[in-house]
């Protein structure tokens, strides 16, 4: 439990982390997709309370004609997904296309990595990122809105776990640091398991695709930081979640809307 609340307390901003000893922090990978899950039930909730709240509001005699609108929807969740992870993750992803696309000689890419200012592939990636994110949660159905709500973020907290696991750490010192007191296997088979399991029990047939897209993309980001900087860093792990779940949204959005109960949920029948 040590582990599952030291995971907590360094993706979320709830300070429940017991200490930072290695061994706690080592087993803390495991846990990445239960909290990826509870990420997830808390927009799921959020949604909810927004739609909930937005029936009682209205006279409509058919809310589901009427929805909370959708654009305005997904940059709340998105918004509440970025603090609830101190958006920690974004910055990640902002450093890493400062890094990964600005420069091209690995010495060089390394010190963007380590500077705290942003760059304009920084800017364009976090609100190319964004657009895609609102809009991918914007088109998608409400027969399937709280299944991917409720899966996107454990998938793509898996990646990370994943790619934690397939390439070396570079840095000595650092954020990532803390997760490597061993390499042993068990925290790569115990994600795995479980964010599989998720993803059938949430979405069957279609949700274990996903699962597959996710651990794809998770790759293919890691092995091409890893081929341009030797290895991976914390800012490349945030990299890889954001790709992960902008990639899942996208393509949900898209089998969703060819077939609405693709990824149905059994909450949509609370807003009926």
């Amino acid at each position: 439990m040590k582990g599952l609340r030291s995971a907590i307390a360094f993706l979320t901003i709830l300070p429940l982390g017991p200490g930072k000893a290695a061994e706690e922090f080592t087993a803390a990978r495991t846990w990445f997709p239960l909290v990826g899950l509870l990420l997830g039930s808390v927009l799921a909730g959020t949604d909810l309370l927004l739609q909930s709240t937005f029936t009682l509001l209205t006279s409509d005699p058919a809310p589901l004609d009427r929805q909370f609108p959708a654009l305005l929807a997904g940059a709340l969740l998105i918004a509440a997904l970025a603090l609830l992870t101190r958006a920690l993750h974004l910055d990640g992803f902002m450093d890493a296309c400062d890094a990964l696309l600005g420069a091209f000689e690995r010495r060089r890419r390394l010190e963007i990595l380590r500077d705290t200012h942003v760059g304009a592939f920084a800017v364009v990636g976090l609100t190319s990122l964004l657009l895609l994110k609102i809009s991918s949660l914007a088109a998608l159905p409400q027969t399937s809105r709280q299944s991917v709500l409720l899966l996107f973020p454990c998938l793509s907290r898996w990646g990370m776990l994943l790619v934690m696991e397939l390439f070396p750490y570079i840095r000595r010192e650092g954020l990532g640091t803390a997760f490597f007191g061993n390499r042993a296997r068990r925290p790569l088979i115990g994600g795995f398991c479980l964010a599989l399991a998720v993803a059938i029990g949430l979405g069957g047939t279609t949700g274990a695709l996903l699962f597959a897209l996710a651990s794809a993309v998770s790759w293919a980001v890691g092995y091409w930081a890893a081929r341009a900087l030797g290895g991976l860093t914390g800012d490349i792990y945030g990299a890889v979640n954001e790709t992960a779940e902008a990639s899942i949204l996208i393509v949900a959005a898209v089998l969703t809307t060819a077939s609405p109960l693709a990824l149905s949920s059994p909450l949509a029948g609370y807003l009926e």
